[in-house]
């Protein structure tokens, strides 16, 4: 399992190594905060438009047949992201990153799970959430600190990076061979019943909202730093969002043994709180109140998402749940899409300030709403 978990590590550093040096391309090829979001939003789009197929392919025809491409596209995102002298090749470089991040959430957790076996599915779940934690938290400190250290910093930083991907891909070519399918391949959208929809949007509610405040810190946070609270440190804004991804896996082992209900509440005061800690940043030029705000975030996106994942792993049948896991994601990253492009382009016409306040307010009304409602619903099933 230990191998298998490797790749979803290396490539979930990728995901997140390019945080702290936004900054340095926004001066460097300058390009608005509006067009930042967008570069950033790609990666979602990639991963959204990935996770509508990759699983079903590799249910169908098997693990390697997948992961290889996808690792592959990852290596042509670090080559493009190392040598990034337009603004097309860094969101090119996004758009791949997701896709690659969309392979390994399907095909490289399920191949985990493949390599524990039947008597082992715990361990290989943990496993695979904490090589995906460590990956997302590993990328952003490592390159924030290569920034913060070298007068060029960037190729560097994509060397190693491609050196990791390079060590994954040789894992993924060790994997069992392709599958004989044994009927036509017929793609189609996840679909949640009915019966179980109410369970999902409980998670969505929650999870969505958390998610967003995570996206605004990975794609604005270095912003903020840099020109708002004038502290120019790519360490501290990549150990600002390793500490986010490693809270929100922290928070989910000291909660899981509570009610539903409970972790949809705190879930959403988390995200609220964020809010408020992220006002105070921005008013009151304070670098801790903007790192609070970030590790709540973190909590609340956490704390979402175990809820949802639990809901689901209750109420819904094994053979719809991977379907369910999709839709739940779908709907949690869409907002954390579209919020952040908004502020971004919001912050070109009235300011960072007025801009970073105004998706605070948004979000914290969200989350309040989402997470009344979400909390409503888990007390109605008594989970």
């Amino acid at each position: 399992m230990w191998p298998v978990a490797w790749m979803i590590t290396a490539v979930f550093m990728l995901s997140n190594s390019t945080t702290p040096l936004y900054v340095h391309w926004q001066e460097r090829l300058r390009f608005s905060s509006g067009m930042l979001t967008v570069i950033f939003a790609l990666y979602i789009v990639g991963l959204l438009g990935t996770l509508l197929v990759a699983g079903q392919l590799s249910d169908h025809y098997g693990r390697r047949p997948v992961l290889l491409p996808g690792l592959l596209a990852a290596l042509v995102a670090c080559g493009l992201f190392a040598s990034a002298g337009s603004i097309a090749m860094l969101a090119v470089g996004r758009l791949l990153a997701g896709v690659s991040v969309g392979v390994i959430v399907s095909a490289g957790m399920a191949a985990v799970a493949d390599a524990g076996g039947p008597e082992r599915k715990s361990k290989a779940a943990l496993l695979a959430s904490i090589a995906m934690v460590l990956g997302a938290g590993l990328g952003p400190l490592c390159a924030g600190a290569a920034a913060q250290w070298l007068a060029h910093p960037v190729p560097p930083i994509f060397a190693v990076e491609a050196l990791v991907l390079f060590s994954a891909l040789a894992v993924a070519s060790r994997l069992p061979a392709r599958r004989e399918a044994d009927s036509p391949l017929r793609l189609r959208l996840p679909y949640v019943a009915v019966s179980n929809r109410r369970h999902v949007l409980g998670g969505i509610a929650t999870f969505g909202p958390g998610i967003t405040g995570t996206s605004f810190v990975l794609a604005l946070g270095p912003s903020l730093l840099a020109r708002l609270l004038e502290m120019r440190s790519p360490l501290l804004a990549g150990g600002m969002a390793c500490a986010m991804f490693f809270t929100a896996v922290g928070v989910q082992f000291a909660v899981r043994k509570w009610p539903v209900a409970r972790v949809f509440a705190a879930s959403a005061v988390a995200t609220i709180l964020s809010m408020m800690c992220l006002v105070l940043a921005i008013h009151a030029s304070l670098v801790p109140a903007l790192i609070a705000s970030a590790l709540l975030a973190g909590a609340g996106q956490g704390l979402g998402q175990l809820g949802g994942l639990t809901l689901i792993g209750l109420h819904v049948p094994d053979t719809h749940r991977a379907q369910a896991n999709a839709v739940l994601n779908i709907g949690g990253y869409i907002p954390a899409g579209l919020l952040p492009v908004a502020t971004g382009y919001l912050i070109d016409h009235v300011g960072l300030a007025s801009a970073g306040t105004s998706f605070a307010l948004v979000l914290a009304f969200t989350a309040l709403i989402g997470g009344t409602w979400a909390m409503r619903r888990a007390e109605q099933h008594d989970v």
